[in-house]
């Protein structure tokens, strides 16, 4: 059975594709979760409008994140932290602490986008990239320095 397809479908094809399935997979799967069509004159005509919307949504959420990359390029993050007098930290930095480093500064970033090797168990400034799309990164310096709020726990 041809199906018209309104969603990209791993393995099968991308939006606006008309695709040869089995009849038990359009019936069950693509047309009840409009997925996929009828390929008639006035589906193509509607998936191909849909199709030019989506790109302008896309092109226009990649220009915004190039902005937001430039604008956040450079910047630096202090992240205060638990140390012993070595500057090895009690516990460490991780993504999470990144974000919500980032997140007062006023940047809103996924924890899945900090693309940290390993975990920072040190005092030090870092380098972190921020991959904020495929091609999309900006790389923020994060200070991570003693907390002296609290007093270290004696050994």
């Amino acid at each position: 059975m041809k199906v018209l397809l309104r969603q990209d479908v791993a393995s099968l094809g991308t939006v606006g594709d008309i695709v040869e399935v089995s009849e038990g997979y359009a019936r069950n799967y693509l047309l009840p979760r409009h997925v996929g069509v009828e390929p008639t004159p006035v589906n193509l005509k509607r998936v191909e409008q849909d199709k030019v919307e989506r790109d302008l949504r896309v092109k226009q959420k990649l220009e915004a994140l190039k902005a937001l990359a430039a604008k956040m390029g450079g910047m630096s993050v202090t992240i205060k932290a638990k140390a012993n007098e070595l500057g090895h930290l009690f516990g460490s930095v991780t993504e999470e602490h990144i974000v919500l480093a980032l997140a007062a500064e006023g940047y809103k970033v996924d924890p899945s986008q900090v693309a940290l090797a390993a975990p920072i168990r040190t005092l030090d400034k870092f380098r972190v990239p921020i991959r904020l799309a495929e091609d999309i990164q900006a790389e923020i310096d994060v200070w991570v320095v003693p907390d002296e709020s609290a007093p270290a726990p004696e050994a």
